[in-house]
């Protein structure tokens, strides 16, 4: 018994500190930005349901009056954050994300959304980036509950890079928000010349005809697919997705004389995510000439436990599956 309860207590202190180093620069970057959002605005809270340590505390150091730890009780913190912010508060919530957008989902819609409420979600996990913990705490149908939702901004940075440039302008912004932070293995580094925009698609490599876009953590993914496809004599462009709603569709009206082929990536269903936000817009544009390829997690749950990459390796998404499909791909063999 006492070598059962010392595995354990091994397996979730390897789990926390894998996590801990993959994801930290992400959460540390939102926590800057949010205290020097704070020491400008006296109307700024943080509210938590029990999660975020080694994350919160220099929040809760700065400005103990506006730091609220709710308890496990993710539905009551979306209760208090609606009326927080009916009294002209700017609500920030902050758990790991199936606990912030699922577990309370109605608090959500019918006391945020419904009222247009200045309230910020802040998840952490995007993905299969709580992978040892299980399907519980994947978080790969996120994108699609918030995206059904009105009034609802979805905002998801690739890097530590595009969360300092993206932050500041998602807080500012009036009504709900979603922010989805991830582990990312931030493989590759931006053009001087690159700065993301809220709103605004970012075209990190450009190109006029074919097109990988990513979001969210798949970004390291998209960018070895599009070195593996380059080194085949496979030109295509690179665009990071970072806003997802509202969805940049002034981006396809300006290459719509030129683009043939959208290729999507993402660590989330296929059902919901990227790959239906960037189909919708295609289709209101009228552009039923681009060839569109979805890449994702299908209609399943991971049924196991386990690392990142494992788990990456399981559903299908790796360099190699995707640069194998597309080059079956009729539609896209002209690429």
């Amino acid at each position: 018994m006492i070598e059962l309860v010392i595995f354990f207590v091994i397996l979730s202190l390897t789990v926390t500190y894998k996590f801990f180093v993959g994801e930290i620069v992400m959460r540390t970057t939102f926590i800057e930005q949010l205290v020097a959002y704070a020491h400008q605005d006296a109307s700024v809270y943080l509210l938590t349901a029990d999660l975020g340590y080694s994350v919160i505390e220099p929040f809760k150091q700065a400005f103990p009056d506006r730091f609220i730890n709710v308890g496990i009780a993710e539905q009551n913190m979306i209760g208090i954050a609606a009326g927080l912010a009916m009294r002209g508060k700017k609500v920030i919530a902050y758990s790991i994300i199936p606990f912030i957008t699922m577990r309370c989902f109605e608090q959500i819609r019918n006391n945020i959304c419904y009222q247009n409420m200045t309230v910020k979600l802040v998840g952490v996990g995007g993905g299969l980036s709580y992978g040892s913990l299980g399907h519980t705490h994947h978080a790969i149908d996120d994108i699609a509950i918030m995206n059904v939702l009105a009034h609802m901004n979805i905002v998801a940075p690739a890097s530590r890079y595009e969360a300092q440039a993206l932050i500041p302008d998602f807080f500012s912004q009036p009504g709900p928000g979603y922010l989805r932070l991830a582990n990312t293995d931030e493989t590759f580094s931006y053009s001087e010349l690159c700065r993301p925009q809220l709103g605004k698609a970012f075209e990190i490599i450009p190109h006029d005809e074919h097109l990988i876009i990513a979001t969210s953590n798949a970004l390291d993914l998209a960018y070895k697919v599009q070195t593996e496809l380059a080194a085949l004599g496979v030109d295509m462009g690179l665009v990071s997705a970072h806003t997802l709603k509202p969805f940049d569709g002034d981006f396809f009206e300006q290459k719509k004389a030129t683009l043939k082929t959208v290729i999507t990536i993402e660590e989330h269903s296929v059902i919901g995510g990227l790959g239906s936000i960037v189909a919708s817009v295609l289709q209101a544009q009228n552009m039923h000439y681009v060839a569109l390829k979805v890449f994702g997690i299908r209609d399943v749950y991971a049924h196991t436990a386990g690392n990142r990459k494992d788990l990456l390796e399981l559903v299908g998404l790796t360099p190699c599956v995707i640069v194998n499909a597309i080059q079956r791909n009729n539609s896209i063999g002209a690429v």
